[in-house]
Protein backbone atom coordinates (compact mmCIF):
# COMPACT_ATOMS: atom_id res chain seq x y z
CA UNK A 1 0.00 0.00 0.00
CA UNK A 2 2.94 2.12 1.12
CA UNK A 3 5.84 3.25 -1.35
CA UNK A 4 9.16 4.28 0.56
CA UNK A 5 10.82 7.24 -1.20
CA UNK A 6 14.79 8.17 -0.30
CA UNK A 7 14.43 12.11 0.20
CA UNK A 8 16.93 15.00 1.09
CA UNK A 9 16.05 16.31 4.24
CA UNK A 10 16.71 19.63 6.04
CA UNK A 11 17.06 18.45 9.91
CA UNK A 12 16.54 21.49 12.06
CA UNK A 13 18.30 22.16 15.19
CA UNK A 14 15.49 22.00 17.85
CA UNK A 15 16.68 21.60 21.80
CA UNK A 16 16.09 18.78 23.39
CA UNK A 17 13.78 19.96 26.48
CA UNK A 18 10.66 18.67 29.26
CA UNK A 19 7.51 20.11 28.11
CA UNK A 20 7.24 21.17 31.17
CA UNK A 21 9.80 24.17 31.12
CA UNK A 22 12.19 24.75 28.69
CA UNK A 23 15.64 26.42 29.83
CA UNK A 24 16.20 30.16 29.50
CA UNK A 25 17.98 30.88 25.99
CA UNK A 26 20.14 34.61 25.49
CA UNK A 27 18.36 35.65 22.67
CA UNK A 28 19.43 38.59 20.45
CA UNK A 29 18.80 42.13 22.36
CA UNK A 30 16.02 42.62 19.55
CA UNK A 31 14.00 40.09 20.13
CA UNK A 32 10.50 40.52 22.08
CA UNK A 33 9.91 37.68 24.61
CA UNK A 34 7.11 36.40 22.85
CA UNK A 35 9.40 35.60 20.23
CA UNK A 36 11.81 33.98 22.41
CA UNK A 37 9.49 31.72 23.91
CA UNK A 38 8.43 30.33 20.43
CA UNK A 39 12.16 29.36 19.82
CA UNK A 40 12.13 26.62 22.52
CA UNK A 41 9.72 24.52 21.41
CA UNK A 42 9.14 21.18 23.76
CA UNK A 43 8.36 17.90 23.09
CA UNK A 44 4.66 17.38 22.68
CA UNK A 45 5.01 13.81 23.58
CA UNK A 46 3.58 14.48 27.13
CA UNK A 47 0.83 16.32 25.62
CA UNK A 48 -0.39 13.82 23.22
CA UNK A 49 0.16 10.88 26.04
CA UNK A 50 -2.22 12.67 28.24
CA UNK A 51 -5.18 12.97 25.56
CA UNK A 52 -4.93 10.19 22.90
CA UNK A 53 -6.42 7.56 24.86
CA UNK A 54 -9.86 9.76 24.48
CA UNK A 55 -9.42 10.18 20.56
CA UNK A 56 -11.66 7.09 18.90
CA UNK A 57 -12.07 5.68 15.87
CA UNK A 58 -15.43 5.69 14.69
CA UNK A 59 -16.41 2.91 12.04
CA UNK A 60 -19.27 3.28 10.03
CA UNK A 61 -22.09 1.33 8.00
CA UNK A 62 -24.40 3.89 6.20
CA UNK A 63 -27.55 3.56 3.90
CA UNK A 64 -25.42 3.87 -0.29
CA UNK A 65 -28.81 6.15 -1.50
CA UNK A 66 -28.12 8.75 1.27
CA UNK A 67 -24.74 9.37 1.81
CA UNK A 68 -22.96 12.33 3.58
CA UNK A 69 -22.78 15.76 1.47
CA UNK A 70 -19.01 15.76 0.08
CA UNK A 71 -18.26 12.07 0.25
CA UNK A 72 -17.53 12.08 -3.50
CA UNK A 73 -15.61 15.22 -3.71
CA UNK A 74 -17.47 18.70 -2.81
CA UNK A 75 -19.89 20.21 -0.10
CA UNK A 76 -22.91 21.39 -0.76
CA UNK A 77 -21.79 20.84 -4.54
CA UNK A 78 -18.21 23.37 -3.84
CA UNK A 79 -15.87 21.52 -5.82
CA UNK A 80 -12.92 22.81 -3.84
CA UNK A 81 -14.29 21.56 -0.48
CA UNK A 82 -14.08 18.24 0.70
CA UNK A 83 -15.71 16.31 4.06
CA UNK A 84 -12.95 14.02 4.74
CA UNK A 85 -14.90 10.79 5.22
CA UNK A 86 -12.61 8.01 4.65
CA UNK A 87 -14.30 4.35 3.00
CA UNK A 88 -16.23 3.89 -0.46
CA UNK A 89 -19.24 3.78 -1.90
CA UNK A 90 -18.83 0.18 -3.43
CA UNK A 91 -20.85 0.66 -6.81
CA UNK A 92 -24.24 -0.88 -6.44
CA UNK A 93 -23.84 -2.10 -2.54
CA UNK A 94 -26.71 -1.28 -0.89
CA UNK A 95 -24.43 0.24 2.26
CA UNK A 96 -21.63 2.23 1.92
CA UNK A 97 -18.75 1.82 4.82
CA UNK A 98 -16.86 4.40 6.02
CA UNK A 99 -13.97 5.40 8.84
CA UNK A 100 -13.80 8.51 10.32
CA UNK A 101 -13.06 9.96 14.04
CA UNK A 102 -14.09 11.32 17.88
CA UNK A 103 -13.91 12.15 20.49
CA UNK A 104 -15.08 11.34 24.08
CA UNK A 105 -16.71 13.97 26.47
CA UNK A 106 -17.79 12.52 29.21
CA UNK A 107 -16.79 9.01 31.48
CA UNK A 108 -20.33 7.76 30.25
CA UNK A 109 -19.36 7.02 27.12
CA UNK A 110 -20.62 10.41 24.93
CA UNK A 111 -18.67 10.88 21.64
CA UNK A 112 -18.47 14.05 19.49
CA UNK A 113 -17.89 13.62 15.98
CA UNK A 114 -18.60 14.62 12.53
CA UNK A 115 -22.59 14.63 11.63
CA UNK A 116 -21.09 13.42 8.10
CA UNK A 117 -19.63 10.60 9.85
CA UNK A 118 -21.98 9.18 11.05
CA UNK A 119 -25.39 10.27 8.71
CA UNK A 120 -27.53 7.61 7.58
CA UNK A 121 -25.69 5.07 9.43
CA UNK A 122 -27.07 1.42 10.06
CA UNK A 123 -24.71 0.49 12.80
CA UNK A 124 -21.65 2.26 14.40
CA UNK A 125 -18.49 0.80 15.92
CA UNK A 126 -16.84 2.77 18.37
CA UNK A 127 -12.53 1.56 18.67
CA UNK A 128 -10.92 2.96 21.91
CA UNK A 129 -6.79 3.73 21.50
CA UNK A 130 -6.83 0.83 23.77
CA UNK A 131 -7.78 -1.93 21.93
CA UNK A 132 -11.83 -1.58 22.48
CA UNK A 133 -14.76 -1.95 20.92
CA UNK A 134 -18.26 -0.61 21.83
CA UNK A 135 -21.75 -0.32 19.68
CA UNK A 136 -22.83 3.02 19.55
CA UNK A 137 -25.96 5.31 18.33
CA UNK A 138 -26.68 8.76 17.31
CA UNK A 139 -28.41 10.48 19.81
CA UNK A 140 -27.91 13.83 18.29
CA UNK A 141 -27.24 15.67 15.36
CA UNK A 142 -27.05 19.09 13.90
CA UNK A 143 -26.67 19.12 10.10
CA UNK A 144 -26.08 22.88 9.61
CA UNK A 145 -23.20 22.83 11.81
CA UNK A 146 -21.81 19.42 10.80
CA UNK A 147 -21.73 17.74 14.72
CA UNK A 148 -23.14 14.91 16.11
CA UNK A 149 -23.15 12.97 19.16
CA UNK A 150 -22.86 9.17 19.45
CA UNK A 151 -23.82 7.30 22.63
CA UNK A 152 -21.73 4.03 23.45
CA UNK A 153 -24.46 1.28 23.98
CA UNK A 154 -22.75 -0.49 26.50
CA UNK A 155 -22.84 0.40 30.24
CA UNK A 156 -19.41 2.20 30.87
CA UNK A 157 -17.74 4.53 33.36
CA UNK A 158 -14.64 5.75 34.09
CA UNK A 159 -13.64 6.21 30.01
CA UNK A 160 -10.78 8.59 29.33
CA UNK A 161 -12.17 11.98 28.00
CA UNK A 162 -10.94 15.25 26.99
CA UNK A 163 -12.24 19.01 27.74
CA UNK A 164 -13.96 21.40 25.66
CA UNK A 165 -11.37 24.75 25.36
CA UNK A 166 -12.13 28.20 24.46
CA UNK A 167 -11.55 28.73 20.94
CA UNK A 168 -12.28 32.37 21.11
CA UNK A 169 -8.57 32.89 22.86
CA UNK A 170 -6.74 31.05 19.71
CA UNK A 171 -4.94 33.54 18.28
CA UNK A 172 -3.65 33.30 14.41
CA UNK A 173 -0.07 31.53 14.54
CA UNK A 174 -0.66 29.77 17.68
CA UNK A 175 0.34 26.24 17.46
CA UNK A 176 -2.48 23.12 17.58
CA UNK A 177 -2.51 19.40 17.07
CA UNK A 178 -5.10 17.01 15.50
CA UNK A 179 -5.04 13.33 16.24
CA UNK A 180 -7.47 11.05 14.49
CA UNK A 181 -7.59 8.10 12.19
CA UNK A 182 -6.36 8.99 8.63
CA UNK A 183 -6.42 6.33 6.00
CA UNK A 184 -7.11 4.02 9.14
CA UNK A 185 -4.11 5.06 10.58
CA UNK A 186 -5.52 4.87 14.36
CA UNK A 187 -4.03 7.63 16.57
CA UNK A 188 -2.24 9.74 13.91
CA UNK A 189 -0.76 12.57 15.62
CA UNK A 190 0.18 16.34 12.75
CA UNK A 191 1.06 19.30 14.65
CA UNK A 192 0.35 23.14 12.93
CA UNK A 193 -0.92 26.59 13.65
CA UNK A 194 -4.06 28.49 13.50
CA UNK A 195 -3.56 29.77 10.05
CA UNK A 196 -6.96 31.98 10.45
CA UNK A 197 -10.22 32.25 12.10
CA UNK A 198 -14.25 32.58 11.30
CA UNK A 199 -13.38 31.20 7.95
CA UNK A 200 -16.68 31.16 5.84
CA UNK A 201 -16.26 28.11 3.02
CA UNK A 202 -19.62 28.33 1.84
CA UNK A 203 -20.99 24.71 3.64
CA UNK A 204 -23.90 26.43 5.45
CA UNK A 205 -24.69 29.52 6.38
CA UNK A 206 -23.48 29.10 9.94
CA UNK A 207 -19.75 28.74 8.64
CA UNK A 208 -17.45 29.88 11.09
CA UNK A 209 -14.14 27.73 10.89
CA UNK A 210 -11.12 27.57 12.16
CA UNK A 211 -8.31 27.29 9.38
CA UNK A 212 -5.19 24.78 10.12
CA UNK A 213 -2.15 23.86 8.08
CA UNK A 214 -2.05 20.68 10.86
CA UNK A 215 -1.72 17.67 8.21
CA UNK A 216 -5.65 16.32 7.89
CA UNK A 217 -6.61 13.80 5.71
CA UNK A 218 -9.26 11.43 4.85
CA UNK A 219 -10.70 9.78 8.03
CA UNK A 220 -9.99 12.57 10.57
CA UNK A 221 -13.31 14.08 10.15
CA UNK A 222 -14.96 14.24 13.67
CA UNK A 223 -11.58 14.13 14.95
CA UNK A 224 -9.94 16.84 18.19
CA UNK A 225 -7.85 19.58 17.19
CA UNK A 226 -6.25 20.54 20.54
CA UNK A 227 -4.80 23.43 22.07
CA UNK A 228 -1.72 23.32 23.79
CA UNK A 229 -3.00 22.70 26.65
CA UNK A 230 -4.70 19.43 25.36
CA UNK A 231 -8.03 21.36 25.27
CA UNK A 232 -10.47 20.46 21.73
CA UNK A 233 -10.71 23.40 20.38
CA UNK A 234 -12.53 22.22 17.08
CA UNK A 235 -13.87 19.20 15.51
CA UNK A 236 -11.60 18.59 12.14
CA UNK A 237 -14.40 18.70 9.72
CA UNK A 238 -13.29 19.93 6.05
CA UNK A 239 -10.34 20.48 3.66
CA UNK A 240 -9.80 22.11 0.34
CA UNK A 241 -9.74 19.04 -2.23
CA UNK A 242 -6.99 18.85 -4.33
CA UNK A 243 -4.46 21.34 -1.60
CA UNK A 244 -2.34 20.63 1.09
CA UNK A 245 -1.59 22.37 4.50
CA UNK A 246 -5.73 24.23 4.47
CA UNK A 247 -7.98 22.12 6.73
CA UNK A 248 -11.35 23.41 8.72
CA UNK A 249 -12.28 22.90 12.14
CA UNK A 250 -15.69 23.78 13.71
CA UNK A 251 -14.98 26.02 16.82
CA UNK A 252 -15.33 24.29 19.91
CA UNK A 253 -17.27 27.33 21.50
CA UNK A 254 -19.57 26.82 18.97
CA UNK A 255 -19.82 23.28 19.69
CA UNK A 256 -20.24 23.92 23.44
CA UNK A 257 -23.22 25.87 22.77
CA UNK A 258 -24.95 22.60 20.97
CA UNK A 259 -23.61 20.02 23.08
CA UNK A 260 -26.50 20.46 25.81
CA UNK A 261 -29.22 20.59 22.95
CA UNK A 262 -28.04 17.56 21.22
CA UNK A 263 -28.15 15.16 24.31
CA UNK A 264 -31.36 16.38 25.41
CA UNK A 265 -33.93 17.06 22.38
CA UNK A 266 -31.12 15.02 19.70
CA UNK A 267 -31.21 18.28 17.49
CA UNK A 268 -30.67 21.65 17.57
CA UNK A 269 -33.48 24.54 18.30
CA UNK A 270 -32.65 28.15 16.76
CA UNK A 271 -34.03 31.76 17.05
CA UNK A 272 -34.99 32.99 13.68
CA UNK A 273 -35.51 36.40 12.58
CA UNK A 274 -36.95 35.51 8.81
CA UNK A 275 -34.96 37.27 6.84
CA UNK A 276 -32.85 38.04 3.64
CA UNK A 277 -29.68 39.41 4.37
CA UNK A 278 -26.35 40.88 2.61
CA UNK A 279 -22.97 42.34 3.62
CA UNK A 280 -22.98 45.84 3.81
CA UNK A 281 -19.89 47.23 1.34
CA UNK A 282 -18.07 50.42 1.28
CA UNK A 283 -19.53 51.31 -1.60
CA UNK A 284 -23.46 50.06 -0.73
CA UNK A 285 -22.20 52.04 2.19
CA UNK A 286 -22.32 55.38 0.39
CA UNK A 287 -25.01 54.76 -2.02
CA UNK A 288 -27.06 54.07 1.41
CA UNK A 289 -25.61 57.36 2.76
CA UNK A 290 -24.71 55.09 6.01
CA UNK A 291 -21.87 56.54 8.29
CA UNK A 292 -21.03 53.40 8.95
CA UNK A 293 -19.20 50.60 6.05
CA UNK A 294 -19.88 47.13 8.26
CA UNK A 295 -23.15 45.46 8.87
CA UNK A 296 -25.76 43.31 7.62
CA UNK A 297 -28.28 44.55 4.96
CA UNK A 298 -32.12 43.36 5.23
CA UNK A 299 -32.46 42.97 1.38
CA UNK A 300 -35.95 40.88 2.48
CA UNK A 301 -38.68 40.65 4.70
CA UNK A 302 -40.57 37.65 5.07
CA UNK A 303 -44.41 38.67 5.34
CA UNK A 304 -45.56 37.36 9.00
CA UNK A 305 -41.81 36.80 10.15
CA UNK A 306 -40.26 38.46 13.56
CA UNK A 307 -38.60 40.54 11.39
CA UNK A 308 -42.08 41.86 9.92
CA UNK A 309 -43.87 42.03 13.13
CA UNK A 310 -41.26 44.10 14.87
CA UNK A 311 -41.46 46.43 12.50
CA UNK A 312 -37.89 46.27 10.24
CA UNK A 313 -38.13 46.82 6.52
CA UNK A 314 -35.94 45.78 3.32
CA UNK A 315 -32.76 48.02 3.39
CA UNK A 316 -32.49 47.97 6.95
CA UNK A 317 -28.56 47.91 7.88
CA UNK A 318 -28.39 45.77 11.60
CA UNK A 319 -25.02 47.41 12.81
CA UNK A 320 -25.47 45.00 16.30
CA UNK A 321 -27.64 43.38 18.23
CA UNK A 322 -27.94 43.53 21.66
CA UNK A 323 -25.31 45.72 22.11
CA UNK A 324 -22.82 43.40 20.48
CA UNK A 325 -21.36 44.21 17.01
CA UNK A 326 -22.68 43.22 13.95
CA UNK A 327 -19.95 43.20 10.89
CA UNK A 328 -21.03 40.82 8.05
CA UNK A 329 -24.15 39.15 7.64
CA UNK A 330 -23.00 35.85 8.50
CA UNK A 331 -22.43 36.98 11.98
CA UNK A 332 -25.99 38.22 12.50
CA UNK A 333 -26.92 34.94 11.42
CA UNK A 334 -24.96 33.30 13.74
CA UNK A 335 -25.65 35.42 16.56
CA UNK A 336 -29.08 35.00 15.87
CA UNK A 337 -29.43 31.42 15.94
CA UNK A 338 -27.24 31.14 19.52
CA UNK A 339 -29.86 32.99 21.21
CA UNK A 340 -33.24 31.50 22.61
CA UNK A 341 -36.53 31.35 20.59
CA UNK A 342 -39.20 33.34 22.09
CA UNK A 343 -36.21 35.73 23.68
CA UNK A 344 -36.58 39.67 22.88
CA UNK A 345 -33.39 40.82 21.27
CA UNK A 346 -32.23 44.98 20.78
CA UNK A 347 -31.17 45.36 17.45
CA UNK A 348 -29.51 49.07 16.11
CA UNK A 349 -30.28 49.44 12.70
CA UNK A 350 -29.57 52.21 10.29
CA UNK A 351 -32.79 53.33 8.29
CA UNK A 352 -32.21 55.91 5.67
CA UNK A 353 -29.68 57.39 7.02
CA UNK A 354 -30.14 57.24 10.84
CA UNK A 355 -30.00 55.00 13.42
CA UNK A 356 -32.50 53.49 15.92
CA UNK A 357 -32.96 50.80 17.52
CA UNK A 358 -36.24 48.12 17.74
CA UNK A 359 -36.67 45.51 19.89
CA UNK A 360 -37.80 41.84 18.34
CA UNK A 361 -39.23 38.92 19.99
CA UNK A 362 -36.97 36.35 17.85
CA UNK A 363 -38.98 33.41 16.65
CA UNK A 364 -38.23 29.46 15.50
CA UNK A 365 -36.35 28.75 12.74
CA UNK A 366 -38.29 26.19 10.81
CA UNK A 367 -36.51 22.77 10.58
CA UNK A 368 -35.71 22.61 6.81
CA UNK A 369 -33.73 19.57 6.98
CA UNK A 370 -36.10 17.52 9.15
CA UNK A 371 -33.35 16.56 11.25
CA UNK A 372 -36.08 16.40 14.54
CA UNK A 373 -38.99 14.81 12.59
CA UNK A 374 -36.69 12.13 10.92
CA UNK A 375 -35.06 11.36 14.31
CA UNK A 376 -39.07 11.52 15.55
CA UNK A 377 -40.13 8.66 13.59
CA UNK A 378 -37.04 7.15 12.48
CA UNK A 379 -35.40 6.13 15.94
CA UNK A 380 -37.18 2.87 16.46
CA UNK A 381 -36.94 2.12 12.64
CA UNK A 382 -32.97 2.53 13.08
CA UNK A 383 -32.89 0.21 15.98
CA UNK A 384 -35.19 -2.86 13.89
CA UNK A 385 -32.57 -1.52 11.12
CA UNK A 386 -29.88 -2.64 13.10
CA UNK A 387 -31.65 -5.66 14.72
CA UNK A 388 -32.92 -7.26 11.58
CA UNK A 389 -30.64 -5.32 8.58
CA UNK A 390 -33.56 -3.58 7.35
CA UNK A 391 -34.26 0.25 6.24
CA UNK A 392 -37.58 1.37 6.76
CA UNK A 393 -39.69 4.51 5.92
CA UNK A 394 -43.31 5.31 5.55
CA UNK A 395 -45.37 4.58 2.25
CA UNK A 396 -46.94 8.29 1.80
CA UNK A 397 -49.93 8.55 -1.42
CA UNK A 398 -47.76 10.02 -3.41
CA UNK A 399 -44.94 7.37 -3.58
CA UNK A 400 -47.47 5.00 -4.04
CA UNK A 401 -48.62 6.41 -7.51
CA UNK A 402 -45.47 7.22 -8.36
CA UNK A 403 -44.20 3.05 -7.73
CA UNK A 404 -47.60 1.46 -8.91
CA UNK A 405 -48.62 0.01 -5.37
CA UNK A 406 -52.08 -0.29 -4.80
CA UNK A 407 -51.50 -0.04 -0.92
CA UNK A 408 -51.42 3.57 0.15
CA UNK A 409 -49.80 2.95 3.53
CA UNK A 410 -47.15 0.10 4.79
CA UNK A 411 -43.73 0.40 5.39
CA UNK A 412 -41.52 1.21 2.38
CA UNK A 413 -38.38 -0.91 2.35
CA UNK A 414 -35.47 1.33 1.48
CA UNK A 415 -32.56 -1.11 2.63
CA UNK A 416 -32.07 -4.80 3.04
CA UNK A 417 -27.90 -5.73 4.51
CA UNK A 418 -26.61 -8.69 2.82
CA UNK A 419 -26.74 -11.75 5.08
CA UNK A 420 -28.48 -10.31 7.57
CA UNK A 421 -32.16 -12.02 8.79
CA UNK A 422 -34.21 -9.58 6.37
CA UNK A 423 -32.27 -10.56 3.72
CA UNK A 424 -32.12 -14.53 4.68
CA UNK A 425 -36.45 -13.67 4.57
CA UNK A 426 -36.26 -12.92 0.94
CA UNK A 427 -36.88 -9.09 1.73
CA UNK A 428 -36.16 -6.33 -0.79
CA UNK A 429 -35.90 -3.01 -1.14
CA UNK A 430 -39.01 -1.61 -3.05
CA UNK A 431 -41.12 -4.07 -1.25
CA UNK A 432 -44.14 -2.83 1.51
CA UNK A 433 -44.83 -4.40 4.16
CA UNK A 434 -48.36 -4.30 4.70
CA UNK A 435 -48.88 -6.42 7.76
CA UNK A 436 -47.18 -8.11 10.37
CA UNK A 437 -48.26 -11.00 12.43
CA UNK A 438 -51.74 -10.59 10.73
CA UNK A 439 -52.08 -6.94 12.13
CA UNK A 440 -52.07 -4.01 9.81
CA UNK A 441 -49.11 -2.25 9.40
CA UNK A 442 -49.92 1.72 8.29
CA UNK A 443 -46.44 2.98 8.96
CA UNK A 444 -42.80 2.40 9.52
CA UNK A 445 -43.07 2.73 13.40
CA UNK A 446 -45.87 0.10 13.51
CA UNK A 447 -43.30 -2.70 12.13
CA UNK A 448 -40.69 -1.38 13.87
CA UNK A 449 -42.47 -1.91 17.11
CA UNK A 450 -43.22 -5.40 16.59
CA UNK A 451 -39.05 -5.98 15.81
CA UNK A 452 -38.30 -4.56 18.92
CA UNK A 453 -41.04 -6.16 20.63
CA UNK A 454 -40.44 -9.82 18.96
CA UNK A 455 -38.19 -12.48 21.78
CA UNK A 456 -35.19 -13.64 20.07
CA UNK A 457 -35.65 -16.29 18.06
CA UNK A 458 -39.33 -15.83 16.90
CA UNK A 459 -40.04 -15.28 13.79
CA UNK A 460 -42.58 -12.79 12.21
CA UNK A 461 -44.91 -13.60 9.69
CA UNK A 462 -44.68 -10.64 6.85
CA UNK A 463 -47.45 -9.77 3.88
CA UNK A 464 -45.49 -7.94 1.50
CA UNK A 465 -46.15 -6.23 -1.46
CA UNK A 466 -44.57 -4.78 -4.54
CA UNK A 467 -45.04 -2.45 -7.67
CA UNK A 468 -47.99 -4.03 -9.48
CA UNK A 469 -50.03 -5.02 -5.88
CA UNK A 470 -48.76 -8.94 -5.99
CA UNK A 471 -48.82 -9.72 -2.51
CA UNK A 472 -46.60 -12.52 -0.82
CA UNK A 473 -45.85 -13.94 2.67
CA UNK A 474 -42.34 -13.54 4.21
CA UNK A 475 -41.23 -14.75 7.30
CA UNK A 476 -38.97 -12.55 9.38
CA UNK A 477 -36.84 -14.71 12.14
CA UNK A 478 -35.87 -12.43 15.19
CA UNK A 479 -32.27 -12.63 16.29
Amino acid sequence: MFRRALVGALLLAVPSVSWAQAPAQTPPGNLQPATREAQALPSLAPLVESVKSAVVNVDVQARGGGGPRGMGGGMDDNPLFDRFFGGGRGGREPLRQGAGSGFIIEPTGIVLTNNHVVEGAVSITVRLDDGRSFAGTVVGRDPLTDVALVKLKDKVEGLPTVKLGDSDALRVGDWVVAIGNPFGLASSVSLGIVSARARDIGASQYDEFLQTDAAINPGNSGGPLFNMKGEVVGINTAIVGGGTGIGFAVPSNLVKALVPQLEKDGSVTRAWLGVGIQDLTRDLAGALKLPVTEGAILTQVNPGSPAAKAGLKSDDVVTAIDGQQVTSSGQLTRTVALKRPGSTSTMTVFREGKKQDVKVTLGTRPDLEGVAARKQEGDESQESSRRVGVSLQNLDARTAQQAGFTDRQGALITDVVPGSPADRAQLEAGMVVVEVNRKPVARADDLAKAIRAAPAGSTLLLRVTGPGGGRLLRALRVP
